[in-house]
């Protein structure tokens, strides 16, 4: 691939086009955990568009106008966001700032770069900003940053960096949704809630119970040394995989879904690729939404992170020897524990209860810890912008979340390789010494 330079304007602050509150707004207790207080990076990629309605009609003016637009009902991301360290808790204030923008142009087409599509981490971190010059430490940070760039083929990237303190996945691609529908002189088909009173738990008065359990250990952790990569799987390998799975289960007694099958694999994979220690636990964690479970339910267009966290431990020695459809069952069985509305009250008091306390710390990466995240619906948000520009990819990049390296994410395929349909992309941040394990590990799955 020829090399290729951006070019980069100032950052500026798009503010709300009408008037909106001042107001300082709290977080529910899981949006307040400290593990999400990251920007999470998102690209959408635009086809050119060869009608003639968007040749006079500059990428970068379009979505500053949407944008504008949109933080008339998003107004609390043109706020500022802030940890207080009198009770460790985030408050947003709606001082109408504004939304860090940044227009950039690229030298290149976007074909030439496969429209992103091989998720080449160097080249995408070019087209979405994580930070912004214009944050004041006092203030607080931006929960929104906007990149724009613009390629020599007339297409264009638009990347997103979003605070997951102020939204989950589907919070973020209900404000994706807005500001397509605002591009298109479209009303929103989903107006935003903010009411995070609602995920606000009690404190337990009673000790909570501590695991003493020793975590397993890998002889490449910690690590600064730090490779990123995204190993895609097929449909065809995941039906093999799930059809294997369904013969070591007596009479294939129970249906195990693609995220479960694919959940324990993956974490037996770096197991091995870590070389973690078989008499130290191990621990996946996976969210599992709320919004349809809770009772009562969130109201329609509420944003906040809506998810709880779900453990499941075993020994390495388990993970290792324990045949894969009984740790793929354990999966099964935990997912459960979300539809009783009991339990989720209780796992938000008990978080409540480590804020309230103080001890609402940082994970950091150890490898004994897979934290899985699934964006594979990611791509389905949206598929136009205004005036007809074609979104052809959306992907994320690796965030600093659980330290990364115990961050795994699920992505949906590549759209410009037929092969890919219907294929997960499994986006792993790993010790250079454990990859070349891990990815022979993948490659025996395909």
């Amino acid at each position: 691939m020829a090399p290729f330079s951006v070019d980069r304007k100032d950052f500026e602050l798009v503010k709300p086009s009408k008037p909106t509150p001042s107001d300082v707004l709290s977080f529910s207790t899981i949006d307040n955990d400290v593990n999400l207080e990251t920007i999470s990076p998102t690209i959408f990629v635009c086809k050119a568009n060869n009608d003639d309605s968007s040749k006079t009609v500059e990428p970068a003016d379009m979505i500053k106008q949407a944008l504008s637009e949109a933080l008339v009902y998003y107004y609390p991301l043109a706020g500022r966001l802030k940890r207080h360290k009198h009770d460790g808790r985030l408050k947003l204030t709606c001082n109408t700032n504004g939304v860090p923008f940044l227009v950039a142009a690229a030298d290149c087409t976007l074909s030439s770069l496969s429209y992103l599509d091989d998720l080449n981490f160097e080249i995408a971190r070019e087209f979405v900003s994580t930070s912004s010059p214009l944050d004041d430490e006092e203030v607080g940070s931006s929960p929104l940053i906007l990149q724009v760039t613009k390629f020599s083929c007339g297409g264009f990237t638009i990347g997103f960096g979003l605070s997951h303190s102020v939204s989950d996945g589907f919070g973020a691609a209900q404000f994706f949704q807005a500001m397509a529908e605002l591009s298109k002189g479209k009303e929103l088909s989903v107006k935003p809630v903010w009411e995070r009173e609602r995920l606000v738990g009690t404190p337990i008065k009673e000790p909570l119970k501590v695991d003493k359990a020793s975590p397993a250990k890998s002889p490449y952790m910690p690590s600064s040394d730090i490779l990123d990569d995204c190993f895609y799987v097929k449909s065809e390998s995941i039906k093999r995989l799930k059809e294997s799975l369904a013969k070591e289960q007596m009479n294939g007694r129970r249906t195990l879904t693609t995220f479960e099958v694919l959940a324990a694999f993956v974490w037996r994979a770096r197991l091995r690729a870590l070389k973690l220690n078989h008499d130290g636990i191990t621990t996946l964690y996976f969210a599992t939404g709320l919004r349809k479970v809770i009772n009562p339910p969130l109201p329609e267009g509420y944003y906040g992170n809506a998810f709880l966290t779900s453990a499941v431990e075993v020994t390495g020695k388990e993970l290792e020897e324990k045949p894969l459809s009984e740790i793929a069952n354990l999966i099964k069985e935990k997912k459960k524990d979300v539809f009783d509305n009991n339990y989720i009250r209780r796992t938000i008091d008990a978080l409540e209860t480590e804020l309230v306390n103080r001890q609402n710390e940082k994970i950091k990466a150890t490898g004994a810890l897979m934290a899985l995240t699934d964006w594979r619906n990611l791509g389905l948000v949206v598929d136009e912008i205004g005036f007809g520009w074609k979104v052809v990819n959306v992907t994320t990049l690796q965030w600093e979340c659980f330290g990364s390296v115990d961050l795994c994410t699920f992505l949906p395929p590549p759209k410009s390789d037929p092969s890919m349909k219907d294929a997960i992309g499994i986006l792993v941040s790993l010790p250079r010494q454990a990859m070349s394990k891990f990815k022979e590990e993948m490659s025996a799955l395909n």
